[in-house]
Order: C-alpha cells, then sequence, then structure tokens
C-alpha cells in the first residue's frame, strides 16, 4: 500500500497507537493465552473466530480471513482511506504529521480548525436546548407535526433558532470565541452600517436547525429550515475551513455506526433522512444542499457496495437522478433507483405507506429508469416519434447485460410495435448476440500463475509457512534461515522484509491485495509455541523438510543430466550428485 509518509514515521505512529486498545474501543476483547479474541466485527458469528495479536500488533479473524495492523482496522471500522486512518490515529496519538513539521503556519491552522469546531458544537447544544424553550416552541410544533419524536429529534440533535438577531452571538463570545471566529464558521453575519459602524447578527433566525455531523462526530455546519412563507426555505452553512459541502453527506455520522449494510440510500433532504431513519430505515444519508458529487460518490462507497437514489418524486429530483446516476457510474459505483409512486417524497410515502410499504418499493435499474425518463418526451401514438424513441431506446438496451436486455427488449417491443428481432438488428447485434459479450462486462483477466515447479505444494509450503512465522517471532537465531529456504514468492519477499529490520507490523502494508494482506497477517501471527527451545526445535523441523525436499528435488534433476552428459560436465555432475546424497543421509 502506497503511502506519502516516511517508514520510519509510521513505525512510531504503529507503536504509539496500541492495537488492543483501539480494537476494544468497537470490540469486547478477552484475553486467551498470548492473544486477545471476540467477536469479528466484519461479519456476524456467535462464537469469538477473531484474534488480536498485542506483541506483534495485528489483527486476524479466522472466519472471514480478514486481516491486518491498526491502519487496516481503522480504515475498515471507519470507512476511510489509508491517508485518512493514519492522519486520524496521529491526531489521536498528538503526532504532528511529517510534511507539517516545519509548517510555521500548521500549528495556527490546526488551533483554528479546533476552535471553530468547539464552537459549532456550543451552537449545536444550544439550539437543541432552545428547541425544548417557549423560543424554540415552533419549531418543536413543526417537528412534531412532521411527526418527529422526541428520540429521534434527539438522535439527530434537531435544534431551534430563536427569532432574535444575535442571541447565539452574543452567547459564544461570552464564551469567549470572537466575532472574527464565528464569522468565519459561518454562524455570525457581520456587516457595515449606512454610518460605518459595523453590526452583527446570527446567520439561522426562527428556523428548525439540523446539524450536520461528519463521521468522526464534529459539527460541521447546519442545515436551518424556515417556519415561515420566506426564502429560501432551507438555508445551510457557506463552505468554511471546517466544511466543505461538496465533500460529507447529512448523518455521515449514522453511516458510520451502521456494519454490513448492503446498499446506502440517498435522498435530497435532510427531513426523508429523518423520517426513514425514525421508520427503522438504515443507511441513509443525504447531499448537502448540491447535487450528488464524485466526492459524496466515493464517499458512499466505502460503506456499501451500492447507492440506491431515493429523490423526490418531482420533475427536478427526477432530472438530478439522472445526473447522479452519470456520477455514480463514472466512480465505478452500482446504483438503482427507488420508485415512488404518485410524485411523493420519500418522508411523504413513508409517513403514508409506513417501513413495510418502503421495503417492498421496486429498486429499478439505471438503464430501465433511462427508459423511463426517455420515453416521457415522445408521443408514441405518431410513427415518427415512435421511431425516434426506438432508435434512442436501444443505445440504452444495448449497454446493459444480456439477462436485462431480453426484459427491456420485451417492454420495448411492446411499447414502439417493432419485433425483438428488428430491435436488435437496430442495435446490430443479430449477428453477435450469441457470443458477444457487452460492452460493461469485459473479460475477467486471467490471474497469471506460476508454473507448478516454482511453488510449493501441500506439506512443503506449509513447513515453510510456519518456518516464517517463527522467524517473525524474533525468538529464533537469524543466521538458523536462509533465503533460499523459501520457493513461494511472497514467502521470500517477507523474509527479505523481515531480515532487514522490518517489523511484522509493518508488513501487511505491503501487501497488493486483500487476499495477500489476510496471508501475510496470518503468517505474521505470534507462534503458539511455548518456549524458545520448542521454536527452535519447531523451525528446525521445518529447515529438515524444506531442505531435504530441495535437495530431493536438485537429486533428480541431476539424474536426468547426467544421462546426457559426457566427459568433465559428466564427472562434475557426478560429483555433486554424491554430495547431495551424503546431505540427504545426513538430514535423515
Amino acid at each position: 500500500m502506497s503511502s506519502r509518509y516516511p517508514a520510519a514515521w509510521l513505525d512510531e505512529l504503529r507503536s504509539r497507537s496500541d492495537i488492543v486498545q483501539i480494537v476494544s474501543g468497537y470490540v469486547a476483547l478477552n484475553k486467551k493465552g498470548r492473544k486477545y479474541w471476540g467477536l469479528c466485527p466484519f461479519h456476524g458469528e456467535k462464537t469469538p473466530s477473531f484474534s488480536v495479536d498485542g506483541e506483534h500488533q495485528l489483527y486476524y479473524c479466522f472466519g472471514c480471513k480478514a486481516g491486518g495492523n491498526v491502519f487496516h482496522f481503522f480504515m475498515e471500522m471507519e470507512h476511510c482511506t489509508f491517508n485518512e486512518a493514519v492522519e486520524q490515529l496521529a491526531e489521536r496519538a498528538h503526532m504532528t504529521l511529517p510534511e507539517l513539521e516545519k509548517d510555521e503556519d500548521y500549528e495556527r491552522r490546526r488551533t483554528q480548525r479546533e476552535r471553530l469546531l468547539n464552537a459549532n458544537k456550543e451552537a449545536a447544544r444550544f439550539y437543541h436546548e432552545t428547541l425544548f424553550t417557549p423560543a424554540g416552541a415552533a419549531s418543536l410544533a413543526y417537528l412534531r407535526k412532521r411527526g418527529l419524536s422526541d428520540g429521534i429529534i434527539r438522535k439527530f440533535g434537531l435544534g431551534a433558532s430563536p427569532d432574535d438577531w444575535c442571541t447565539l452571538s452574543d452567547r459564544l463570545m461570552e464564551k469567549g470565541f470572537t466575532l472574527d471566529e464565528l464569522v468565519l464558521a459561518g454562524l455570525t453575519v457581520r456587516k457595515k452600517a449606512e454610518n460605518g459602524k459595523e453590526r452583527y447578527f446570527d446567520m439561522f433566525r426562527s428556523r428548525a436547525m439540523f446539524p450536520i455531523i461528519d463521521a468522526y462526530g464534529n459539527v460541521l455546519a447546519f442545515g436551518g429550515r424556515t417556519l415561515e412563507k420566506r426564502e429560501p426555505k432551507y438555508l445551510n452553512t457557506a463552505d468554511t475551513p471546517v466544511f466543505n459541502k461538496r465533500k460529507g453527506v447529512f448523518a455521515a455520522n449514522l453511516l458510520r455506526q451502521q456494519r454490513h449494510l448492503d446498499r446506502v440510500i440517498l435522498v435530497e433532504g435532510y427531513m426523508d433522512v429523518v423520517s426513514l431513519t425514525q421508520f427503522g430505515v438504515e443507511g441513509v444519508c443525504a447531499t448537502l444542499g448540491t447535487a450528488l458529487t464524485a466526492e459524496q460518490a466515493r464517499l458512499l462507497k466505502r460503506y456499501a457496495p451500492q447507492v440506491y437514489l431515493g429523490y423526490d418524486g418531482d420533475s427536478a429530483g427526477q432530472h438530478a437522478i439522472l445526473r447522479g446516476l452519470e456520477i455514480l457510474e463514472q466512480e465505478n459505483v452500482p446504483a438503482r433507483v427507488l420508485d415512488f409512486p404518485d410524485g411523493l417524497d420519500p418522508d411523504e410515502f413513508i409517513r403514508r405507506d409506513g417501513a413495510e410499504g418502503f421495503r417492498k418499493l421496486p429498486a429499478i435499474s439505471p438503464a430501465a429508469y433511462r427508459l423511463r425518463r426517455l420515453k416521457d418526451g415522445f408521443d408514441l401514438s405518431a410513427q415518427d416519434s415512435r421511431l425516434a424513441y426506438a432508435r434512442s431506446a436501444s443505445e440504452i438496451v444495448s449497454a446493459v447485460d444480456p439477462l436485462e436486455r431480453d426484459v427491456l427488449l420485451g417492454q420495448l417491443s411492446v411499447e414502439t410495435g417493432f419485433s425483438r428481432e428488428t430491435l436488435l438488428e437496430q442495435m446490430n447485434l443479430s449477428a453477435q448476440k450469441a457470443s458477444s459479450r457487452p460492452k460493461d462486462q469485459p473479460a475477467r483477466p486471467r490471474t497469471p500463475r506460476a508454473p507448478v515447479s516454482a511453488q510449493p505444494q501441500g506439506d512443503d509450503l506449509r513447513a515453510q509457512e510456519l518456518l516464517l512465522s517463527l522467524f517473525a517471532s524474533g525468538q529464533i537465531p537469524k543466521d538458523m534461515i536462509e533465503e533460499k529456504d523459501f520457493d513461494d514468492d511472497e514467502l521470500k519477499s517477507l523474509y527479505r522484509e523481515l531480515a532487514a529490520g522490518a517489523s511484522p507490523a509493518s508488513l501487511p502494508d505491503l501487501a497488493p491485495d486483500e487476499t495477500s494482506r489476510s496471508r501475510y497477517t496470518r503468517l505474521l501471527l505470534t507462534p503458539t509455541a511455548g518456549s524458545t527451545d520448542e521454536m527452535i526445535a519447531m523451525a528446525n523441523d521445518c529447515l529438515i523438510r524444506i531442505r531435504k525436499t530441495s535437495l530431493e528435488k536438485r537429486y533428480e534433476e541431476l539424474s536426468q543430466e547426467i544421462s546426457s552428459a559426457s566427459g568433465e560436465q559428466l564427472s562434475a555432475l557426478l560429483q555433486e550428485a554424491r554430495e547431495i546424497s551424503d546431505k540427504l543421509k545426513k538430514l535423515k
């Protein structure tokens, strides 16, 4: 795994981020022998198969084979990238990032960020407390009219901004925040009056408040819904040093807490998220007053393998779905579209039909949805219009897999009156239907395999794996093992790294994929043997087997070479064969 951070700095961060302590924040662990055990957070299980090796700072699940070091665990649990995990763990360990160590302005920016986040946190607390006072009565009545319970109001930290000019600003300045900081956080507006004097007032007044919280629990910004008939209906915090509306989603903090989601449901409005959550729907979030962005699509991909678009049933919502599908496809995120009837939005629908009705909603494919929207623009009673629709629809249908294409062709044939064969011909698929592969399903490249003779098999492979595990323990003499004792490519690579002084915890970072990372972790776990003498004895047994196999293999090769050799070459081969025979006798 590539990283912009120096290896020595990462080693220090790992040593200061104790994996047992980090994992214990998510999983209840019990110590048994040298390791800690608990229920795996990555798959459902009733008997603990998830182990944490405090000695080597690694984790491994013997059930689902998930494994790695503290960075990988944090990435999986927090749904973040490697660099984001490093940054978060460095902040916990109070370590300055290497590229910032010589940045004279870094401390100022970090202090500023902390103060702005604290100001937002205090503002969220103020808004929430205000909701249950006379000053928030109108907002509370609005939320309850929308069917929200006190429990869901508290879950989302909803609040109310009073109908006063500067109550929040004055409260926060009394707590030590400056006016400049409040303006920078987007909580306060500052203007010059006609007389030249400066005046200020709260950004949000007389609105129901929705705090925007990131995955780590930081209050970044706010959305405010007006209680009167005035525009804008929703007022959102503009971009600030701690908030970028293109990069986050509403309810990211709840997404982070929900495990094993099979899809994320993306909706348009804050109330849609709150209502669906109250009815027990998991994995719901909303964009932040903007159309879906590539950054948001990549963020959602961390939480679930696919995204369901659940936008409003009006024309604006339907247009936004088309654009959202394009963004998701560009980021290789599988998508579906929830089909809300009667032009309803998600909030209206679930309050009318309940959770059971929501579960039964059809989730249609992007192609089926595009055909539906395309059809709206044509008069199929007119022949020219029907021809144009069939041509445009054929382009959409030709891009999908054969099974869906068959379904859509039947639908298109009924709508246009053209036969399936004619439509296939229009798509230039008649001649290649039986053998061609659709464009969106390229051939899977074959994984190159080493020749059978180049890789160890069965007991020999297990002996090499155990030998590496014993070497990684640090309890057997380094000169006892040589690189040539390994003929498995990955084992040879791991041996070289360990022999050069790399820590076991650092090696999963070098794995090219998850399969290799799982194997690296399993091999690097502390062996179950007790004393050092037992480990040395086990290593010696492994070496005897490995070297015996290697010598026997070379002896067979010599036998074949001797049969066709002569002269000096024959003498040399015979001498080597005698030496190997003597070595085999000693090993036996």
